[in-house]
This record gives structure tokens, sequence and C-alpha cells, in this order.
């Protein structure tokens, strides 16, 4: 049985760190979600997504390591007319990529003690700065008529810089070991932008994200499952005139308390890209994108002077993708909150995250 003072006390960070994955791939005019890269970055909740939190200020932090690669045969073909006569330009493009992400980001988080709706609203923003390297390798084959020609071409790119702000607002309610929440988030595209760059930190666009989520988690048994559903809509990145499809996105965490201080699980997501890309910039049609993973998590509880602490350890491994560069992401995430006896000193609620 946990105490129902030993309570994760993890904020919702907000769940955007989401462009850190504009790091990750190559020039958005090239694959599929504007070059692969979305507003959601998978994995962004997990365990207790959706139990209460406690009144008051809290901050969390996390750090983001992420190793992607990926491959693509594309092959186009297009008529150019000549004067009395017609060519077909066949070209055949084989590419890798190979990328690495190393981010920080980190905000504050609000939670009124007024009830909205019968529940507990919040809000939170979130800022980071990450570094970004990536490197494509080329090799381009073709035919305009009956001349044919071959090339091969290795493009590096490296940059660090800050990404855009997110918002997020949040509601939750607790009946008992149920817990229930909506979300929303949307972003700032004041982030280090470049179309003509192979990494970028910030979008280039808005986008807008929502959705819910259930918890449950029982203190006598010591286990837990959350889940995290969303929709996200993507406003037209004007500097291509490429707009992406709509996206939809699951997280997941189940875990268990071994003791009252920690919880050990697994995580895992998944993400779908529902309707295709659009504008004279998505070269290549829709190209939805797709991807999976899952991994393990493990979760500490600790006093802080007089707030509580919350540190989570967890890791994907990819698989299922398309369109869209696959490896494997590291999440490490530290969060610090007013402390349950702060606010109900008698008897503090069962739950909070």
């Amino acid at each position: 049985m946990l105490p129902s003072r030993c309570r994760p006390c993890r904020q919702a960070l907000p769940a955007a760190f989401l462009l850190l994955a504009c790091a990750l791939l190559p020039p958005q005019r090239a694959a599929a979600d504007q070059g692969g890269v979305s507003f959601w970055l998978p994995g962004s909740f997990g365990s207790l997504a959706a139990t209460p939190l406690q009144p008051g200020w809290s901050f969390g932090t996390f750090y983001l390591h992420a190793n992607a690669s990926g491959a693509g045969d594309i092959a186009s073909s297009r008529a150019i007319r000549f004067p009395n006569r017609t060519a077909n330009l066949n070209v055949t493009i084989n590419a890798s990529i190979q990328a690495r992400t190393d981010a920080v980001a980190g905000g504050p988080t609000y939670v009124f003690a007024t009830p909205v709706f019968g529940g507990q609203f919040a809000m939170s923003v979130l800022a980071l700065y990450g570094r970004g390297q990536a490197t494509i390798d080329a090799n381009i084959t073709g035919s305009l008529g009956p001349i044919g020609f071959a090339t091969e071409r290795s493009v590096s790119d490296s940059l660090a810089a800050f990404g855009d702000l997110f918002f997020q607002p949040t509601l939750r309610w607790n009946q008992g070991v149920n817990s229930y929440m909506v979300y929303g988030m949307v972003n700032a595209p004041v982030g280090a932008y470049d179309p003509n760059r192979l990494v970028s930190l910030g979008l280039g666009h808005v986008a807008v994200d929502g959705g819910g989520g259930y918890t449950y988690f029982n203190p006598e048994s010591g286990w837990e499952f959350s889940a995290v559903a969303g929709l996200t809509y993507n406003f037209t990145n004007t500097y291509l005139d490429y707009q992406n499809g709509i996206d939809a996105h699951l997280d997941w965490g189940v875990s268990k308390f071994i003791s009252k201080q920690v919880h050990i699980g697994l995580v895992g997501y998944a993400y779908q890209q529902l309707t295709g890309d659009r504008g004279s910039g998505a070269t290549f049609g829709d190209f939805k994108s797709r991807v999976f993973g899952v991994g393990p998590q493990v979760g500490f509880l600790f006093p802080v002077g007089n707030m509580q602490g919350y540190l989570n350890i967890k890791g994907y491994g990819e698989f299922g993708d398309e369109h869209r560069a696959t490896g494997w992401n590291t999440w490490v995430s530290f969060a610090i909150s007013p402390s349950a006896s702060e606010h109900q000193p008698a008897k503090p609620r069962l739950i909070t995250k």
C-alpha cells in the first residue's frame, strides 16, 4: 500500500518538446509531415499523466537524447517539352540520413486551486534549447531521353539554438482510482528556423493539438496505467507553401510501485498521420508518416526541502516506421512541486502527479 502522501509530483511537463524532432530529418520538401517532422513528439506523455496536481507553482525540466536514421527510394518521372519533341526525365534517388539531437527544456506550471467545470485547471509554458546534427548521403541516377547520368553527394549540418515556445492548458478530474484529463497545446513559432538548412530547432509554422487522457492508479496495489490520445492540426508553412496533414497520436505507460518512492514499468507510443500533406511544396504527394515505440521506465520520489521532487528515466526503441526517420530516444525528466501537506495537512488527496 502506498501512503496518501507518497504520490508522484511530476507535473505534466508541457508535452511539446515536439520541436526537437525538427533536428532529425532532411529538408522539409523531401518527405512526409514536412520532412518527417511533426509538431507532436511521440512519448511526450507517460505514466500518471491524468492524475491531479498540487495547487500552486511548480517547475519541470527534461533532457532528451535521440538518434535516428532513415532511407528512402524516391522515384519520379516528368515530361520536359523541347521544340518539336518531348523527352522523359527519369530520376531515382537513393538516400540515407543519420541524425542526433540533444536538448534541454523546462518551464513553469501553475495549478489553480479554484475548480473549473468541477475539475482542476493548470497552465504550463515550455521553452527549449538544443543541438541537432544531421548528415545525408545520396546517390542520384537517371536519364534525359537517351542520355544517362549519375552523381552522389553528402551533406551535413548542425545547429545549436532555441526552439519555439509552447503553451499547454490542462483540466483534470479525479474519482477514486480513476482520473481523467483534457488538454490543449499551441506553439509560438519564434525558434530558429531556416527553410534552406538541413537542421532547424523551430517548426516554421503554427500548430494546435488537443486530446484527452485517462489514468488508473490504485495505491493499495501500487499498479497504474495511463493513456493519452490526441490530434494535431498544422497551419501552412508560408516559407515553403507546405501544410502538414492531420496527425493522430497515442502515448501510454504502465508501472508498479515497488516501494513508497520507486516505480518501474513500460512506456510506449503510436503515431499516424491521417491526412496527406498539401501545398506546392509537397512535391512527393501526401507521404503520410507513421511510427511506433516501446521501452522501459523507472521513477523516483524524494523530498526537496518542503517541496516534492520526481525523477523519471525512460527510453524508446522505434519500429513500424513509414516516411519518417526512426531509431531510439532517451528521456530524463525532473519536476519539483508543492508537497501535499502544504495544501491539505489533515487529509491530503490520494493521488497527485
